[in-house]
């Protein structure tokens, strides 16, 4: 039987008082003691507004059993924030207080926003690049394979999860060694579901899964619904539980920088709800959020429409969109938001087909996302089920995915954008400065020097790197080259060099721009690799 270990608890505080500090995009958590009796989940409402100058934040208060009632806070700025409760319960009405804001610690970057339109950033401007891994239920394995995520986490590449704050029905959850005890509502089974009270354990819960994310610096993306079920009912739940559902984990989870909110998981597959529901659903979560998480929804055999104002960036499930170059700088042009592709497969040895994917396979997929301006998810199917359970991870693709993330770090600072997309399918970077194509799975002998004309002029000069994906090799040519204007569309090197290639699938080319500094370091550098020809990154 799975027994839940309870979170500890953030900044807390038996009543309100003067002078706490909270360090910046952490929790200032404050608790009352207030009514039990009746249902406080819905006959208490609790707000609380911050106000420091200019700004002021009102989130929802929670109940939390026992009589206990919390308000958490999100600081943005540092300094002294004043706060003052609202509730018509005189117990919880007109708390005042205050506490200042600590500048943030070493690697607590804020939330992450959206930057430049297609790409991300943390609030503090640090970069972020998605590389995204699915853990769908690993809250509800037993705590050592929880521990053995976390560890497993810690040595991967992975800075977003994907997981479910809902369990799906599975027979092994309701008899035997893993059967659940907690669940979202109190009762015990769809027969005595109690779906205007909630389940505060099972809650604490999930947010030590959130703080365990968080302190290795990883994206909690927090799928709020699903339709996996038919049998506890949880993927029926009318309109009125929805949202109640929504806004109470709002103002438990809000909070927590690390939060993206997932309307729900291939969410065309519960059809009692309608697109217009969606919609409802996606406001209450724009209004109730006081911090502006990342708001998207993953879609299965119906695509939402993500260009609605709600959405800040795509979350897709369309494995073609990763096969072929092309396809993510058009859903670009489409969305004018950042595209992450959260579902593209999985590799894997599994029956079902989404799960067959083999690790080239998967690393190419990957390749084609972030070449093409986007980002991508990753998931491993087997009996042990990484997607499902959490545990190890024992494919060949997380490597020569930290590999591209090193690859996608050390380029421009503002994310891969594609280059002249229009007639180049496999390139991107930033025009007059950084160059990345790949080729997939086409084995080119040689590639002849040409860029796209764009912020480039005659005599600028670059190196290049051929980048082995799958072997995570980088090898720097010795060459130097110098280019010159063949037309108004494209520059080429001055000797018409052509490059010679490895003649084998997965390999790419990096050509970055050199100045007369930097050239003479490069120059060094090859010197010292002569006798190696390959480095890492």
């Amino acid at each position: 039987m799975i027994m839940f270990i309870l979170a500890s608890p953030v900044v807390a505080q038996d009543k309100p008082v003067q002078g706490q500090q909270v360090e910046r995009w952490d929790i200032f958590e404050l608790t009352l003691q207030g009514p039990s009796a009746g249902n406080p989940f819905t006959e208490v409402p609790l707000t609380a507004t911050f106000k420091q100058g200019d700004k002021t934040f009102t989130p929802d208060g929670f109940y939390d059993g026992n009589g206990t009632y919390k308000v958490r806070f999100m600081p943005s700025t540092e300094g002294t924030w004043t706060y003052e409760t609202r509730s018509r319960h005189e117990a919880l009405n007109g708390k005042k207080g205050s506490f200042v804001c600590t500048p943030a610690a070493t690697g607590n970057h804020g939330p992450v926003r959206v930057r430049d339109q297609y790409h991300f950033a943390y609030e503090d401007g640090t970069p972020y690049f998605p590389f995204g891994t699915t853990i769908y239920e690993w809250p509800y394995n037993p705590k050592e394979r929880q521990d053995q995520t976390i560890e497993t986490l810690k040595n991967s590449p992975f800075n977003k999860a994907r997981f479910l704050a809902i369990p799906p029905y599975k027979p092994k959850y309701v008899e035997g060694s893993l059967k659940l005890t907690q669940f979202p509502f109190e009762g015990t089974s769809k027969d005595n579901w109690d779906f205007s009270r909630f389940n505060t354990d099972y809650f604490k819960h999930l947010e030590l899964c959130v703080e365990r994310l968080r302190a290795l610096g990883i994206e909690a993306d927090f799928i709020l619904l699903r339709p996996y079920d038919g049998n506890w009912g949880f993927d029926k739940m009318d309109m009125e539980t929805n949202e109640r559902f929504i806004r109470y984990v709002i103002a438990r989870f809000g909070a927590y920088r690390n939060i993206w909110w997932s309307l729900a998981n291939e969410n065309s597959f519960m059809r009692h709800l309608s697109q217009e529901d969606w919609d409802t659903l996606f406001k209450v979560v724009e209004k109730h959020d006081p911090y502006q998480h990342l708001r998207s929804i993953h879609n299965a055999d119906k695509l939402y429409d993500y260009s609605k104002p709600w959405v800040t960036h795509v979350s897709l499930q369309y494995y073609n969109a990763v096969k072929a170059f092309g396809v993510s700088p058009l859903l670009r042009d489409i969305y004018r938001k950042p595209i992450v592709h959260d579902e593209i497969n999985y590799e894997g040895n599994v029956s079902r087909r989404w799960g067959q994917l083999t690790g080239e396979e998967m690393v190419d997929r990957f390749w084609i996302a972030y070449v093409g301006g986007a980002y991508a998810t990753h998931g491993e199917a087997t009996e042990e089920g990484w997607i499902s359970n959490g545990g190890t991870l024992t494919g060949s693709s997380p490597k020569r995915i930290a590999f591209l993330k090193q690859v996608v770090e050390q380029g421009p600072a503002e994310g891969l954008n594609p280059l002249d997309q229009y007639y180049l399918m496999n390139a991107a970077g930033k025009y007059g400065e950084y160059y990345l194509y790949y080729f997939g799975k086409d084995t080119p002998k040689n590639w002849t020097f040409e860029l796209p004309d764009d912020a480039l002029k005659p005599g600028m000069k670059f190196k290049v790197d051929i980048i082995d994906a799958w072997n995570m090799t980088v090898t720097p040519l010795k060459q130097v080259f110098e280019v010159e204007e063949v037309n108004r569309y494209k520059f080429k090197d001055k000797k018409n060099t052509k490059i010679k290639l490895p003649n084998k699938p997965y390999i790419a080319l990096r050509i970055q721009r050199v100045d007369a500094e930097k050239l003479n370091n490069t120059k060094e550098t090859i010197k010292r690799n002569e006798l190696t020809d390959e480095v890492e990154p």
